[in-house]
């Protein structure tokens, strides 16, 4: 059961699934491709495919650069306070808090239908703690109930960089990190990336490009996690108001 998730976990992670993790796995796509024939969560449904392209994707946000590195910045993700935004099928949000069970996990999207589907997912999963939020990114980021509330926030598939950092920096706490992972040529992306940082509270941190097991070492298929550090709080300003992020992006 499981076979290319379990490997990829062990090459990539270093961590190794549970009977318990992989059952919920196993569940977690079963439901995914039934409710998929119904509403449009994603356009992979493979078996093989999700495993890697969504499940193993979801999981490098828990990599060893982050869990610890040589400059002592370790990271604890476990029992931490994380928000995904444009969750979308719950990437990588559910997958996550499969492995770590007390994470605490807020899942937002702006379509009602798909935030449904979700709420429904983590309590087949047995996750009756997921917050699943419908709304906007703009408006939840200037609402006190969630304005500099978490430790982690993150975003798969939503926006260009410089979009998705100002979706996702007003939600965290000084301390915490925004996790944004991507995949391919980033030189435009990231261009101006340290100033837009800088000008939401956060900070770059170096990370290395990796590929997903069992793909090929091409530019295309090369990822990275583009952590942002948030020494700062943000300023009152940002985000800006619904729509103007994606319209007229920082930088």
């Amino acid at each position: 059961m499981l076979e290319t998730l379990q490997e990829g976990t062990r090459q990539l992670l270093g961590l190794e699934l549970t009977r318990e993790q992989l059952q919920r796995f196993q569940l977690y796509y079963e439901e995914l491709v039934a409710w998929n024939a119904r509403l449009n969560l994603t356009a992979i449904t493979e078996y093989e495919a999700v495993q890697t392209r969504h499940f193993l994707d979801s999981l490098s946000l828990a990599s060893p650069e982050l869990r610890g590195d040589a400059a002592g910045k370790a990271f604890k993700m476990a029992g931490s306070s994380l928000i995904d935004i444009g969750a979308g099928g719950g990437f990588p949000g559910l997958p996550l808090k499969i492995l770590y069970p007390d994470l605490k996990l807020t899942l937002v999207d702006s379509v009602g239908k798909k935030t449904g589907v979700l709420g429904e997912i983590a309590r087949k999963l047995g996750f009756e703690d997921v917050q699943v939020v419908n709304g906007r990114a703009e408006e939840l980021g200037q609402s006190p109930d969630y304005r500099e509330k978490f430790r982690v926030a993150t975003g798969r598939a939503v926006a260009a960089w410089p979009v998705l950092a100002e979706y996702c920096l007003p939600f965290i706490h000084p301390g915490g990190l925004f996790i944004a992972p991507k995949k391919g040529d980033l030189k435009a992306e990231l261009k101006n990336s340290p100033a837009i940082a800088k000008l939401l509270g956060g900070k770059i941190r170096p990370t290395p490009e990796f590929v997903l097991p069992g793909e090929a070492e091409t530019v295309g298929n090369r990822r990275r996690l583009i952590v942002t550090e948030k020494p700062k709080h943000t300023p009152r300003t940002y985000p800006r108001r619904t729509g103007l992020p994606a319209r007229q992006p920082l930088g």
